[in-house]
């Protein structure tokens, strides 16, 4: 088309578009607005003709450019009625870029210049620019009055024009509804009189003020500032804009000027800016002399306020700090700061919206903080009310949101209400009730219900809709909100123009540069139509999809000045996912199904692997979210089933869709949940989400943030919440009314057992109200209203409360601490175990009748009067186990009051008094006051600790003890006494200051306590006195007027060693009196009885007993009196006189001493005064230095003193000296370990110890001797008459010294055996007999070099040249080989040979070579052993060949080695020809097929075999026949062992046709061989005709009763040991069993563990008399059955183990087995691992043993007693051990 042409057409489209526009002119205005926002369109609205007016209007739209010129074409075609033969030339002529009119361009001006905001067109000029001109007062201030005027009637005019504007889509149509409001922090009074201006801005949480309170007039210094934080949709924004609406309408007529800016803007500006230039450049320019105006405004700064929107986007950080020129030009951020901190505009009005989160560093401390919260269900409600008024569907959009929560719930974020109605308005009309919402379940579908309503009725306009998501995405992947027309096209601008999903503006980013922006009406349809483009585009693969599903965790708030832009894009990810979606992205992305249901798995996909993971709080409720937006069944499902138990959430805020949101996935939760919610920001109503949700079992708010509306909301919810349990409010800050309204639903609540209403300000009548609705609560285990304010007479009060309440049964209040325990009647034994943080004692589980009250009151200020109301209250109450009044400020007549209404408030555990003032005269009165009492069991006062405390002792009549205890008493009937139990009592009378000249006074009070009949164990404490050594004395002379006492405590009183003597001087004249305990330089002086398990305690308590219980018979010990004094300076004199003050004492007498260094003098004074003590059974000096001729002073003792027994030096610093009786003749043992003795001091040595008779020990290990010491007294031991054992380890003693020994070995006539450890054990120890030995062995290691060898030497009817040699732990190298053969070359007729776990794997090793021409000149070896070792192929057939050679070989062990199957083969081909051998061991070797065969082909010709052990050999049944058929010519064999193979029954058969054939049988081991039943039979048939069978051992088989019964008819007469573990035995084969073997006169060993013996353990009738080991571990014995066991131990007198871990005993069977240990003299063995022993069963048995029986341990391992009790058992009987690993002595 030619020019011309163009041009006629473009006229023609010209003159069509100003007609059809001049239609309508009102549409035409809107777009103005929309493409020049905010901004002052010129003269043409003045023009009276539309059409003219029309023309220009196009013609700036023209002159504006390109991009606008094509949108507002685009805007033309979608929202007018244009015909299609003109749509399609205006869309291609001016559409698109080559058909830009610019002829039309040249008839217009170019762009007007104009202001960011508002206004009247004028001339830019910029602030600074231009000399500031001087003008008179006058002047100025009508400058200022015409700018403040023209200030706001622009604001007038822009929300005029706003509100005339609306009709789109998501305009708002009703009036404005103010959100919730909650004050976080104010530093100023709020003023409520100017609240009535702006009754539609509100306060919640009981303040009842508005907003304006916080621009307070009466705030005269500092920075006036306020921040309003609130989540998106919030409507933050909006409140910042109705406030400027509202000063241009004259409410706020404080404020001359108002400013409002949003950093979204000020973002983009990018040079920096002076605050004039911030106020005037970019908000509205003065007419003139802006100067003026500025300064007009800093002196008014007070009336001026300035509006901040978005603090969170803002880019740059600012700083607290002022910089060098506050009034300097700066960042927005900057301008920001200044006028926070008072340096710019100072005394001005700043308030700033943001997000939650961090904020920034600038903003002052005092600043007031504001949370905005949205909706309440009424706001809800009233929004609905007004968006639906005056139209038919009003009352039917409130039925369907009344009708449904979760669409109520998503409506209280006030930008999602906006969305709701309008897709109601949308879905309403013609749909069924309930059908609309049902659409409505999430916020995504929310979004996606308002895209379809928007869309033409059946066309869904997919290009425009991923054109704005392609925008979105491309926007929050680089940070960026605001779009310029050259980001969007043309047709997407006007797709979101005339739905008004897109707003403009003008954006202005230097002064005088202006551009406008748009950006998405809300951030969130940002992040919607991201989410859109990234589920429907087919550019989006899944990979970038899924990159975008993460969790936000909220916790970055706190740490992140600016916040994310993408934050709920995963929600809406998470939202499309549903399948409810499907079908509107398949028809946005133009795909099936299918496709997108491929995309929706791949984000529930992430889903699942996110809900799978351990998350914190913020990601919890993040997930949650997603979850529930994805209206996934079984992702919820998962996802409520990984949740912790305990879930809790700190320090972030939280909404009520956060919660609805956990609700919503808890309800797919089948087990409770814990809840836990501290310091976060809660919305009020947000209790409200928690409606119905069944699955919370404890429930816990801490937050100032909480108030009356929140728990006005709470109580809502509590009544509906069936499985809660706890409830805990703490910290917040609810009035009465509040209470009221939650004391109002706990009694809806029966199923409570605890509620916490901890520091919450609450006052008297407020804690009086909740005490009063404890009746109500049947389950209330625990009430906590700690920290809360009340007064003494309402403390009163709640005395009276517990005290007549049935259910209380504790009151502890502690300053702050205020907490009810109770009691609920109707509560078991299993409730009371599952919480125990609420002990109580038996007397309490039978009820309200019988309950026992603990009343704690420290620390209340109560007073004298006070406590004689208390008292008055008390008496007639329930029994008191505790009243402790600690802390307060009773003073003397308070604590005598109390201690005399002791007997009338019958308090059975404690009474504390302590902190109260008591002096010394009230502890008399005290004292006097409680000295009848019967049930006071300790009385401890101390005045330096201001203690005053007084335990008691339950009596007969008020112990209630479990049928458990009763049962154990019965069984010990005849081991008590019939009479009531004395009684045990303590009297601490610690740092109370008392002297001498107290002590008569007290004594004769204690006189009289001690004179009571109910009184047997007094236990005295005057510690931290000042007695002195006037009060020792005189306190000797008055204890024997207090009868017999347990214990007596005189430490820290001034005692010297004279003191000391004259305590000891009372051994003589009490009887009670058995330790005397003295530290000097310490001062710790203890006198007690004779050491007793329940009276001498560790520290602590002893376990409880039954009632009545007394357990004397336990409890005659035959304890000597010991005698202990250390840190004592002894010298001659003192030990002079210490020694005749303990001649006069009783014996037997124990003396401990102990100093830092003993002279020599002090040694031989005490050593010579030692034939003066007869009575002395050990003397002791410990930890005392002595000399280095102390040793030979000890060693001459034998021969000054008799009756010395055993003399143990040790290093020079202990010595012990053991003393026998008159009737014990054994010899002396010596032992002189590390005292440094040498050469030089050997032959004195032997020469003092050769006067002994009898040396059965002697140890000089440790010391100095050397070769040259060792062949010194090797020489002089002849001297010496040692009958049992010498040990000289660590000695530095090397090889020549054990050479030595082999060469002198054979002359020691007495030697038996030697042995030497030459590596780093350094051992070195000969045995004697008092008999001369012929046969002597020598035992020589060097385990350092892996090398061991042993001598035996013949006796002297044998070859006195053949010796057997044993090598072990060798590798047989070139270092040992040199020491082997000089060994070999004193033993050239070797007859044994031992090797053990060497190594002889290297073929070419020197080692092999040695052992072939060893093994070639043993013609005459008799035994061969080869164990535990690893030998090479090679070596195995060097062996076989010097085996084939001794003929004369016996005994042959092969056992546990590492050989391979040729080997085997050749070692068995060896056996040929070995008619001789007795002993046959191949345990270990792999004997299958060939080799068993050639096994048994050897066997056969074996006629003189004794003993055959084939264990572990893997031999079949099969096998086992061609074995029994090789064994029947072996009738000599006496032991047969097959265990652990597999022969099962047809093994047993083959063995049992065989077995009779062996007339000599001694021993048969068929452990573990899968024998059932019938083999078993059939074995028990054949045993019975081996008449000289003494071990049988059948265990680890199913054996059963049959075999039981079997071979019970017919025992072997010889049985020695019966095994029979793990045998599947019955009753009544155990009873069978036990019944034959019941006077067995040979039997020393029976097993009979793990098998079931409930009711079939053995019972013996006659005994056993040589049964040494009874083994019944894990048999399911119980109490009952080990009656009988017990009964059965004592026929059995050499009976030394016994074995009863992993039963079911308890304290019964304790008590049995104490109660026959003492009969049991031969025992040393009682393990009692894994039963159900408790400290009282184990104090049972510490007495039993004490009676002097020989056990050495009994083993308690897990048993259910408390590691302090286990210790303090064990530390009273070290052979109780509690330990996993035991610590038993080795028998040897």
């Amino acid at each position: 088309m030619d020019p011309i042409s163009i041009q006629l057409s473009t006229r023609n489209l010209w003159s069509w578009l100003v007609s059809l526009l001049s239609k309508d002119t009102e549409w035409l205005s809107d777009k103005m607005r929309f493409f020049f926002p905010n901004m002052d369109l010129g003269p043409g609205n003045e023009v009276s003709d539309p059409e003219q007016r029309v023309i220009l209007q196009l013609r700036k739209l023209h002159a504006q450019g390109l991009a606008t010129w094509q949108s507002f074409i685009h805007c033309v075609c979608m929202e007018l009625e244009v015909p299609l033969d003109l749509e399609v030339p205006l869309l291609s002529t001016w559409g698109s870029e080559d058909g830009f009119p610019s002829h039309l361009g040249a008839e217009e001006e170019s762009q007007p210049e104009s202001q960011l905001h508002h206004g009247l067109k004028r001339p830019h000029q910029s602030y600074g620019s231009s000399p500031r001109r001087k003008q008179c007062r006058k002047q100025q201030l009508e400058l200022s009055r015409r700018y403040l005027q023209l200030l706001r009637t622009s604001t007038q005019q822009r929300y005029r024009d706003r509100l005339s504007g609306l009709g789109q889509p998501l305009a708002s149509h009703q009036a404005y509804i103010p959100p919730i409001l909650q004050w976080t922090r104010a530093t100023v009074p709020l003023d409520t009189q100017q609240g009535a201006i702006m009754r539609d801005i509100k306060a919640e949480d009981g303040t009842d003020v508005s907003i304006l309170d916080l621009f307070n007039p009466r705030t005269k210094k500092g920075p006036r500032v306020t921040v309003l934080l609130g989540k998106a949709g919030m409507g933050k924004t909006v409140l910042a804009h109705r406030l400027c609406q509202k000063w241009a309408e004259g409410q706020l007529d404080h404020f001359q000027a108002l400013f409002l800016f949003e950093f979204r803007q000020l973002n983009l500006i990018t040079s920096f800016l002076t605050l004039p230039q911030l106020l005037f450049d970019l908000y509205l320019s003065p007419e003139s002399d802006p100067d003026a105006v500025f300064q007009y405004l800093k002196e008014n700064a007070d009336q001026v306020l300035l509006i901040f929107d978005g603090l969170d986007e803002a880019l740059h950080p600012c700083s607290s700090r002022e910089t060098g020129d506050p009034e300097g030009p700066g960042t927005a951020l900057t301008l920001f700061s200044g006028l926070c901190c008072g340096t710019l505009l100072p005394g001005c009005w700043v308030m700033a919206t943001s997000r939650p989160g961090k904020l920034p560093a600038c903003l002052p401390v005092e600043a007031a903080v504001v949370q905005m919260w949205g909706f309440d269900s009424p706001r809800v409600e009233e929004y609905v009310s007004h968006f639906f008024s005056a139209q038919p569907s009003q009352e039917g959009a409130l039925a369907e949101l009344r009708a449904n929560g979760r669409l109520r719930s998503m409506c209280v974020v006030p930008a999602l209400c906006r969305i709701a109605c309008l897709c109601l308005h949308h879905l309403l009309p013609g749909s069924a009730p309930g059908q609309s919402v049902a659409l409505l379940p999430t916020v995504t579908q929310l979004y996606m219900q308002m895209v379809l309503a928007l869309s033409p009725p059946g066309c869904l306009p997919t290009m425009s809709l991923l054109g704005l998501g392609e925008v979105a995405l491309r926007g929050l992947e680089t940070g960026k909100v605001i779009f310029y027309a050259e980001d969007i096209p043309p047709s997407v601008i006007a797709f979101g123009a005339a739905h008004s999903l897109l707003t403009s503006f003008r954006v202005c980013t230097d002064p005088g540069h202006l551009q406008t922006g748009y950006a998405f009406t809300h951030f969130s349809l940002q992040e919607f139509f991201a989410a859109l483009y990234l589920m429907a585009s087919p550019e989006v693969d899944n990979d970038k999809l899924t990159h975008h599903v993460t969790l936000n965790s909220r916790w970055v708030l706190r740490t992140k000045a600016r916040l994310g832009i993408s934050d709920h894009l995963p929600t809406f990810l998470a939202g499309l996912a549903s399948c409810a979606c499907r079908s509107f992205l398949g028809q946005l992305a133009g795909h099936d199904e299918a496709w997108v249901g491929a995309k929706q798995a791949a984000v529930v996909q992430v889903l699942r692997k996110l809900a799978t993971r351990k998350l914190t709080g913020p990601k919890v409720i993040e997930l949650c979210r997603y979850v529930d937006e994805s209206q996934e069944t079984e992702l919820a499902s998962l996802t409520a089933q990984s949740l912790r138990y305990q879930l809790s959430f700190h320090n972030f805020p939280l909404t009520c869709t956060d919660l609805t949101s956990l609700t919503n996935i808890l309800e797919h939760r089948e087990v409770p949940i814990h809840l836990h919610f501290e310091g976060c920001p809660l919305e009020p109503h947000c209790p409200e989400a928690l409606v119905g949700c069944g699955q919370i079992e404890n429930l816990s708010f801490k937050s100032r943030k909480c108030g009356d509306a929140f728990a006005e909301a709470l109580s809502r919810s509590l009544p509906t919440m069936g499985r809660l349990q706890k409830l805990g409010l703490a910290g917040s800050k609810i009035t009465a009314q509040g209470i009221r309204n939650l004391v109002k639903a706990l009694p809806l609540c029966p199923q409570l057992e605890e509620v916490s209403f901890q520091d919450n300000q609450l006052k008297d009548q407020e804690v009086l109200d909740v005490v009063e609705v404890l009746p109500s609560l049947p389950r209330l285990r625990r009430l906590d209203l700690s920290g809360n304010n009340i007064s003494v007479s309402t403390l009163l009060c709640l005395a009276k409360v517990a005290v007549t309440c049935p259910t209380i049964r504790m009151l502890q209040v502690r300053e702050a601490d205020l907490i009810f325990l109770l009691s609920p009647p109707a509560e078991t034994t299993a409730e009371i175990q599952r919480a125990p943080d609420l002990q109580e004692n038996d007397s309490q589980r039978k009820g309200a009748q019988s309950r026992s009250l603990t009343l704690r009151l420290q620390k209340c200020q109560l007073h004298v009067h006070d406590v004689e109301a208390l008292i008055a209250l008390l008496l007639g109450g329930p029994h008191l186990e505790e009243v402790d009044l600690s802390g307060n400020q009773l003073e003397d007549e308070g604590c005598r009051l109390m201690a005399e209404a002791v007997l009338q408030l019958h308090i059975t555990r404690k009474l504390d008094l302590s902190d109260n003032g008591l002096s010394v005269a009230g502890l008399h009165c005290v004292l006097s006051a409680v000295s009848t009492c019967r049930t006071l069991a300790e009385l401890h006062i101390s005045l330096l600790d201001k203690a005053v405390v007084l335990m008691f002792a339950q009596t007969m009549e008020e112990q209630e003890e479990p049928q458990k205890r009763a049962a154990l008493l019965d069984s010990l009937t005849s081991q008590m006494p019939s009479e009531l139990p004395l009684s045990s009592q303590r009297i601490r009378l610690t740092h109370c200051g008392f002297q001498a000249k107290h002590l008569q006074q007290l004594c004769k009070v204690l006189e009289g306590r001690c004179h009571l009949g109910h009184l047997r164990h007094l236990h005295l404490d005057f510690s931290g006195n000042a007695l002195g050594d006037e009060g020792a004395a005189l306190l000797a002379k008055l204890l024997p007027g207090l009868g017999a006492l347990q214990s007596l405590n005189l430490s820290e009183n001034g005692f010297s060693l004279d003191a000391v003597l004259a305590l000891a001087r009372c051994f003589s004249t009490l009887q009670w009196l058995f330790h005397l305990d003295v530290s000097l330089e310490s001062q710790h002086i203890l006198l007690r009885s004779a050491k007793r398990g329940r009276d001498v305690r560790a520290g602590g308590f002893l376990p409880e007993f039954p009632a009545g219980a007394d357990f004397s018979e336990f409890s005659r010990l035959r304890a000597p009196r010991s005698f202990c004094l250390r840190e004592c300076q002894l010298e001659p004199p003192s030990l002079t006189r210490l020694c005749a003050t303990l001649e006069e004492c009783p014996g037997p007498l124990e003396v401990q001493l102990s100093c830092e260094v003993l002279s020599d003098q002090s040694l031989e004074t005490l050593l010579h005064c030692l034939p003066r003590l007869p009575q002395l059974s050990l003397l002791q000096l410990s930890q005392t230095g002595l000399s280095s001729r102390s040793p030979f002073l000890l060693a001459d003792i034998f021969s000054l003193c008799p009756w010395v027994q055993k003399v143990d030096l040790r290093s020079l610093n202990h010595a012990t000296l053991h003393f026998r009786s008159s009737q014990e003749r054994e010899g002396v043992c010596c032992g002189l370990t590390g005292c440094g003795l040498n050469q030089e001091h050997v032959e004195s040595l032997c020469q003092l110890l050769s006067k002994c008779e009898d040396v059965n020990q002697l140890d000089l290990s440790e010391n100095l001797l050397g070769d040259d010491g060792l062949r010194c007294l090797l020489e002089c031991l002849p001297q010496v008459s040692i009958s049992g054992s010498l040990d000289l380890s660590h000695n530095s003693i090397s090889q020549e010294s054990a050479l030595y020994l082999v060469e002198t070995l054979p002359a020691c006539l007495h030697v038996r055996e030697a042995s030497v450890n030459l590596g780093s054990k350094q051992s070195f120890r000969i045995h004697f007999s008092k008999q001369e030995e012929a046969g002597k062995t020598l035992s020589i290691s060097e385990t350092q070099q892996q090398l061991h060898v042993q001598l035996e030497f013949p006796h002297q009817e044998e070859n006195p040249e053949a010796v057997a040699l044993r090598l072990a732990h060798c590798d047989l190298g070139t270092h040992h080989s040199l020491l082997v053969r000089r060994l070999m070359e004193t033993c050239a007729r070797l007859r044994q040979l031992s090797l053990s776990q060497v190594n002889l794997c290297d073929d070419n090793d020197a080692s092999v070579l040695l052992l072939q021409s060893l093994l070639l000149s043993l013609s005459e070896l008799k035994k061969f052993r080869l164990t535990s070792s690893c030998v090479s192929t090679e070596g195995l057939t060097h062996l076989a060949s010097g085996l084939s050679h001794c003929h004369h070989l016996e005994e042959l062990d092969l056992s546990n080695n590492q050989f391979c199957q040729e080997g085997t083969k050749a070692l068995m081909r060896a056996l040929e020809g070995k008619c001789r051998l007795k002993s046959l061991d191949l345990c270990h070797l792999p004997l299958g097929g060939s080799t068993l065969a050639m096994l048994t082909q050897g066997l056969s010709h074996m006629t003189l075999l004794q003993s055959l052990r084939l264990s572990r050999n893997s031999i079949c049944d099969l096998s086992c026949c061609h074995l029994s058929e090789a064994l029947r010519t072996a009738t000599s064999l006496e032991e047969l062992g097959l265990s652990h193979n597999q022969i099962g029954d047809a093994g047993a058969l083959h063995l049992a046709a065989m077995l009779p054939r062996l007339p000599a049988l001694r021993k048969i081991d068929l452990s573990a061989n899968d024998i059932g039943p019938a083999g078993g039979v059939q074995l028990a048939e054949a045993l019975t005709l081996c008449r000289h069978l003494e071990e049988l051992m059948l265990g680890h088989n199913a054996l059963g009763d049959p075999m039981a019964l079997e071979l019970a008819q017919e025992l072997p007469q010889h049985l020695r040991v019966l095994h029979l573990p793990s045998s599947h035995l019955g009753p009544e084969g155990v009873l069978s069993l036990g019944q034959a073997l019941d006077g067995c006169p040979h039997l020393e060993e029976i097993s009979l563990a793990e098998n079931s013996l409930t009711e079939g353990v053995p019972h013996f009738c006659k005994g056993l008399p040589l049964l040494r080991q009874m083994d019944l571990v894990s048999c399911k014995i119980d109490n009952q059955t080990a009656k009988l066991l017990a009964a059965s131990f004592v026929l059995c007198p050499a009976l030394e183990v016994i074995l009863l871990s992993w039963n079911l005993l308890g304290d019964e069977a304790a008590a049995e087995l104490a109660r026959v240990l003492p009969q049991m003299s031969r025992l040393k063995r009682v393990d009692l691992e894994k039963n159900q022993i408790t400290a009282c069963g184990a104090w049972l048995l510490a007495e039993g043993l004490a009676q002097g029986s020989g056990i050495q341990v009994i083993r308690l391992w897990n048993n259910p007693i408390p590691a302090n009790m286990a210790q303090c058992l064990h530390s009273q009987e070290p052979r109780l051990d509690f330990a996993f690993f035991d610590k038993a002595p080795q028998n040897t």
